[in-house]
C-alpha cells in the first residue's frame, strides 16, 4: 500500500511571503500495510512486555522488605522513568503504524519533545546515581549504611527527577518561539530535536548554544561520573584476593553496566556524535533501542541474573498460591 499524502498543515501567513507551519506530518514507518500491521503488533507486544515488566519491578521492591534498599529504590524508580518515557512515544507511535502516518499540532509536538527529553534527562541522572551507589557500596562498603541512608536516597530520586523536569524547560521555551516553514513532513515516528532543527527557518544559534550546554549538565557530566565510578569499582574489585569475591562484587554492578552502555551508546550516537548518514538512515534505529526497547530490557537485565529478585517472585507466588488454597478451603467448606 503506497504512503498517504500527508495532510495539508494549518498554516499562518508571515512576512516575506513565509508560511508558517502549525501541524506536523510524522511519517513513522512507511511500508505496505501487511509490514505495518506486523509492526503495530510486535510493538503492541513490546510496549505491554514493558508495562508489565516494570510494573512488576516497582510491585516487589515496594512490597518485599529484603527489597528496600537503595540499589533496588533506585531501580524501581528507573521502573517508573521507563513505564513513563515508553508510554510517551509508543502509543502515537502504534496510531501512526495503522494510518501510515499521522498529524501532530505543533503544541502536541512541543509537548511530547519535553517529556520525551525530561525522561530522557531523568534517566541518565538516575543512571549517574546508581553508579554512585555502587561505587559507595564496593569502594567504601564501611561507609554504606551511612552514606546511602533511607533520607539521602529519597532527596538524590527527587533531584534526580527535578533537575530532569526543570533543565529541559530552558530547550523548550527557546523552541516554542522558532518558526517553522517549508515541508511539514518529518521523516520520523515522533517529535525529536533534529527534525525540529531542521524544519526550523529561525535563527537557531541561540538554541543550539543552550542544546551545547545542557548536553554537557545531563549527558557528559553524568557520563565523566559514571566512567570514575566504575573506574574505581573495577580497580577496587581487581584487588580482592579471592576470583569468588571477585566475581560477587563484579555481579553486583554489571547488569548496570549493561544498562547504561546500552542507553549512553545510542544517545552518543544519536545526539553528541551524529553523522550525516545516522541523521537520515539510521536515527529512526538508533531512536527504536532507547525509546521502545530500552524499558524493555532494563527490566529483564535487572531481574534475569538477581538472586533477590528472583526469590521475592517465588514468594509472591508461593504466597498467592497459599491465598488460593485457603480461599478454596474456606470456600468448600
Amino acid at each position: 500500500m503506497a504512503a498517504d499524502v500527508p495532510v495539508v498543515p494549518s498554516v499562518e501567513q508571515q512576512g516575506n511571503n513565509q508560511t508558517a507551519i502549525t501541524d506536523f506530518f510524522l511519517l513513522g514507518f512507511q511500508g505496505s500495510q501487511a509490514v505495518r500491521i506486523f509492526l503495530f503488533s510486535f510493538f503492541l507486544v513490546v510496549y505491554c512486555g514493558t508495562i508489565f515488566g516494570n510494573l512488576l519491578i516497582i510491585t516487589l521492591v515496594s512490597t518485599c522488605k529484603n527489597l528496600h534498599t537503595p540499589m533496588y529504590v533506585f531501580i524501581s524508580q528507573l521502573s517508573v522513568n521507563d513505564i513513563f518515557l515508553s508510554t510517551y512515544i509508543t502509543p502515537n507511535m502504534l496510531h501512526i503504524l495503522l494510518n501510515n502516518g499521522g498529524t501532530i499540532t505543533f503544541a502536541g509536538c512541543i509537548c511530547q519533545f519535553y517529556f520525551f527529553s525530561t525522561a530522557e534527562a531523568s534517566e541518565c541522572f538516575l543512571l549517574t546515581v546508581m553508579s554512585f551507589d555502587r561505587y559507595v557500596a564496593i569502594c567504601n562498603p564501611l561507609h554504606y549504611a551511612a552514606v546511602m541512608t533511607a533520607e539521602n536516597c529519597a532527596k538524590l530520586s527527587i533531584t534526580c527527577w527535578l533537575v530532569g523536569f526543570l533543565v529541559i524547560l530552558i530547550d523548550i521555551f527557546t523552541i516554542s518561539k522558532l518558526t517553522f516553514c517549508g515541508t511539514n513532513t518529518i521523516d520520523h515516528f515522533f517529535c525529536d530535536l533534529l527534525p525540529l532543527q531542521e524544519m526550523s527557518c529561525s535563527d537557531i544559534f541561540i538554541l543550539r548554544l543552550e542544546i551545547f550546554f545542557l548536553s554537557i549538565l545531563s549527558v557528559i557530566i553524568p557520563t565523566i561520573i559514571i566512567i570514575f565510578s566504575y573506574f574505581n569499582v573495577i580497580v577496587t574489585i581487581l584487588r580482592i584476593p579471592s576470583s569468588t569475591g571477585r566475581h560477587k562484587a563484579f555481579s553486583t554492578c554489571s547488569s548496570h553496566l549493561i544498562v547504561v552502555s546500552i542507553f549512553y551508546w545510542t544517545m552518543f550516537s544519536v545526539y553528541v556524535f551524529p553523522t550525516k548518514v545516522e541523521t537520515l538512515n539510521i536515527s529512526k534505529i538508533l531512536s527504536l533501542v532507547y525509546t521502545v526497547f530500552t524499558p524493555l530490557i532494563n527490566p529483564m537485565i535487572y531481574s534475569l541474573r538477581n538472586k533477590d529478585i528472583h526469590k521475592a517472585i517465588k514468594k509472591i507466588i508461593q504466597k498467592h498460591k497459599t491465598t488460593m488454597i485457603k480461599l478454596g478451603a474456606a470456600h468448600s467448606g
